[in-house]
């Protein structure tokens, strides 16, 4: 910590605005120490005092010489950067955030820095220096007497304090402790982000010429283990050929690694001053060198949209590429990236999930090597300040990444391309910011003065209407690359072969045939589900129980390779009862199919095929997408059952049928979306199909065959899936002709939640006549997490002038509710443009 200076008459007084990491909607202005007057810039971190006890990190916005006047400014106690690590373009970026989707900058702050850029506080307990055992007064209980030995030789953390002690909270020893004079309590800052470093091994100077060396062998010539080290440490570095090499030295794993060399030796070499160890800082991505890998050349069709693409930047800062899947839209990607970075700007490939980086990741780095980064939620937190660093530093000029990459420190972008750009994964539920990426994206290009293209077979209303409006260019590819055919689509009527009773549990003969047809033929096939576990359901055949949440108002999910009841709200779990609880019938049984469930069923039906599930359970861990991409693309696994990570961007070349299981439940989900997303998430997974010379075939089971929206899906006819969805939703206000608020609220009594929820939904329709209200009403999900929820929307016009107003007054009346004092403890959710 530095020392705080007296401040002089003749000398001038600092003061900088800080954001905070803090959910407040505020600026906090901090006194600025001599030491740091001439060093201390915008954009850089510091360390400052929060409250009575906490220390948090900060970011400097602003450098004044004006106090504040309602109350005291602290000092900073340490500036972390000696050049700034968020731009000036970043702040304004965060603010815009925090304005359009009604949350606080430091809560966009805290949402953008990586956790390992974050000093923390952290309490720390020891003993009081003037304490003794001989000499104290007071008596100590067991669990007193225990803590104070242990502290003896160190200081310890709450969580380590509750451990040893085996309780969940200390709170009451720790108390008892201070108030007996035993013990301080002080705050110990932690820094998380550590470099990585790598331990070196190299000669000693005296050891770098030939004489002495020579005389070192003769030394250890009765010495075989030492010297078979210093012979391999010459075979790998050539001293005496390139004498600098030594100062590089060689890393001390690869000798370590070596069975034929033994550890003890090299320790007592670099004892003796023979050798010596070092430390340098490495990277975590190792650097790949580019591959002569050529770019595949694009066909005509390809060429021709890539030009109207660029023809469309002169008009546009917009460009929607509306291309089918398996149009090639990757290789039109790869040269606008190119050409941005021949040009000198930076570019960024936003992904809807990580599911997707793996294969795209992989292409990429054989075509841009070392000055490509990614960023995902999958790196730890050291990766992802590397990569932080790597766009700082210029390291990374492109990087490729998911929904957190629009807050990097970009700071001479070019070009932002937002691959299906239709995907809900781009925006963030919870906790706020509540954002989506495509449109913070194209408000940071917007800064930036970038330009930004969108791509996806299956555009969202709101993209197309604006293309269509001439808002954003438009450039169409409906031909697959090369000769490649759009999938035949087949409707399996679940109802007729019911009636036919050729049904195999929830599969139609059609589908079974088609996937045993597939096998035959050496290809592969993907099964599409959108519900993971092994039942959706279980319940009682003599009685009708139905297992529910204990904290949510939903029914718990059967995962049997777990055999346990499992919440996917609150991650609640139970084991499966072997009775009814509610009437003692034996007699329980699954409703309906999971993506575990369809993974036995199709073992069992084919007993021949390897089957693999991808879904949330399958791919928690770090490498879980990875591994079964690639046995699936190695041809190991005949059959990938999977929930929509399996309809996004992937591309094989054996897949040649695709099941969608159950088709019905997507179109009928109660959402204005609800088509939109049928039609995106069957079309999307249909585009696995048949990518090359195959013509494949998509078999989609349902129970209503003559639905309009899967008769439009059957002539892949988006345009007239557009058209309906258009005239329907400006019928009723909805996107893209009104903006959308969703309010939440959330409170543990029902009816105070419901008293609430009509209070503001009334202070709304009063202070807010121009827009339209919906509500208060009871969400699908009512109670999550032992909290029940009401909701209200709201729908604000297009071409309301006033939106910023209505936000603010939205906000206004928020906080209005929260003061009153029945309801100060319900939690109010304010969600800009929903999905």
């Amino acid at each position: 910590m530095v020392e705080i200076f007296e401040q002089h008459d003749d000398i001038r007084t600092f003061f900088a605005e800080l954001l905070l990491p803090v959910p407040i909607p505020r600026l906090f202005t901090y006194r600025v120490p001599r030491v740091f007057q001439e060093s201390i810039r915008t954009g850089q971190r510091a360390i400052v005092p929060f409250g009575e006890r906490k220390v948090v990190t900060g970011v400097i916005t602003a450098i004044h010489e004006q106090a504040p006047r309602e109350y005291e400014a602290k000092y900073i106690l340490e500036l972390l950067d000696t050049f700034p690590v968020v731009s000036d373009v970043q702040l304004r970026l965060f603010h815009w955030i925090a304005s359009y989707y009604l949350c606080t900058a430091g809560e966009v702050l805290n949402a953008a820095l990586p956790s390992g850029l974050k000093l923390s506080s952290e309490s720390m307990v020891q003993l009081h220096p003037a304490f003794s055992f001989e000499e104290t007064p007071y008596s100590f209980t067991e669990k007193e007497a225990l803590l104070l030995r242990t502290l003896a030789g160190e200081s310890m953390d709450y969580t380590a304090i509750a451990t040893l002690l085996g309780v969940k909270n200390p709170y009451n020893v720790l108390k008892s402790l201070a108030a007996k004079e035993a013990i301080i309590l002080f705050e110990e800052l932690k820094e998380k982000y550590r470099p990585k470093t790598d331990r070196r091994i190299r000669l000693t100077t005296a050891y770098t010429t030939a004489k002495p060396l020579e005389d070192l062998f003769q030394t250890l010539a009765t010495k075989p283990l030492q010297e078979a080290v210093l012979l391999r440490y010459l075979q790998l570095v050539h001293v005496m050929q390139d004498p600098g090499s030594n100062a590089a030295g060689l890393s001390r794993k690869i000798l370590t690694d070596d069975p034929e060399l033994s550890d003890s030796s090299i320790k007592t070499l670099v004892k003796h001053h023979i050798f010596e160890e070092f430390d340098v800082i490495v990277s975590r991505f190792p650097d790949e060198d580019i591959h002569d890998t050529p770019v595949i050349p694009l066909s005509p069709l390809q060429q021709q949209a890539h030009q109207d693409i660029l023809k469309s930047f002169t008009t546009h800062d917009y460009t929607l590429l509306h291309g089918v899947t398996g149009s090639g839209k990757t290789e039109i990607y790869i040269n606008l990236i190119r050409q941005a970075l021949e040009g000198g700007s930076q570019v960024l490939y936003l992904l809807p999930e990580i599911a997707l980086t793996t294969q795209i990741v992989h292409r990429l780095k054989k075509v841009f090597g070392t000055t490509m980064g990614v960023y995902h939620s999958r790196f730890s937190d050291a990766e992802r300040v590397e990569v932080w660093n790597g766009v700082l530093s210029g390291r990374f000029k492109f990087v490729v990444g998911v929904r957190s990459s629009v807050l990097l420190p970009f700071d001479n972008l070019g070009l932002v391309i937002v691959d299906e750009e239709h995907d809900s994964s781009y925006k963030q539920q919870e906790p706020a910011p509540r954002y989506h990426a495509r449109d913070v994206a194209m408000m940071m290009a917007h800064m930036h003065h970038a330009k930004v293209l969108l791509g996806s077979a299956t555009p969202s209303v709101e993209s197309y209407y604006q293309a269509q409006q001439g808002k954003y260019g438009l450039v169409t590819l409906d031909k697959r690359y090369g000769d490649a055919q759009l999938p035949q689509v087949v409707l399996a009527d679940i109802g007729l072969e019911r009636r036919q009773k050729t049904l195999k549990g929830d599969f139609t003969g059609l589908l079974l045939r088609k996937i045993d047809e597939t096998l035959q033929q050496q290809e592969q096939v993907i099964i599409f589900q959108n519900r993971r576990g092994y039942s959706p359901m279980v319940n009682c055949e003599d009685c009708g129980w139905v297992p529910k949440c204990v904290n949510c108002a939903v029914s718990l999910t059967y995962h049997q390779y777990r055999h346990a009841l499992v919440c996917h709200y609150c991650g609640y779990k139970e084991n499966l009862p072997q009775q009814c609880p509610s009437c003692t019938s034996a007699r329980l049984k699954t409703v309906g199919y999971g993506t575990e469930k369809l993974e036995e069923e199709l073992n069992l039906h084919f007993p021949n095929a390897q089957v693999q599930r991808m879904d949330l359970d399958t791919t928690r861990s770090r490498t879980g997408y990875e591994t079964i991409i690639d046995a699936f693309e190695r041809g190991e696994t005949n059959i990938l059952v999977g929930t929509q990570m399996v309809t996004k961007g992937l591309d094989f070349d054996r897949v040649s049928l695709v099941g969608i299981f159950h088709a019905d439940r997507m179109i009928h989900f109660p959402d204005f979306r609800s088509y939109e997303r049928a039609f995106q998430l069957i079309t999307q997974v249909s585009g696995r199909a048949g990518r090359r010379d195959k013509r494949g075939t998509v078999i989609v089971q349902t129970s209503d065959p003559e639905h309009p929206l899967l008769q439009l899906i059957l002539r892949h006819d988006y345009r007239g899936f557009y058209e309906v969805q258009l005239a329907d939703r400006q019928q009723h206000h909805y996107p893209p002709f009104s903006r959308l608020i969703e309010i939440t609220l959330k409170h543990a009594d029902k009816r105070v939640c419901r008293q609430a929820a009509e209070t503001l939904a009334e202070s709304c329709r009063t202070n807010l006549p121009s827009v339209y209200i919906l509500g208060p009403g009871e969400p699908a999900i009512s109670k999550i997490r032992n909290q029940f929820l009401m909701n209200i929307l709201i729908k604000v016009p297009r071409a309301a002038p006033n939106l910023a107003q209505i936000k603010s007054t939205l906000l206004s009346l928020t906080e209005s509710l929260t003061q009153q004092k029945e309801f100060r403890s319900t939690r109010v959710i304010l969600d800009a443009d929903p999905m």
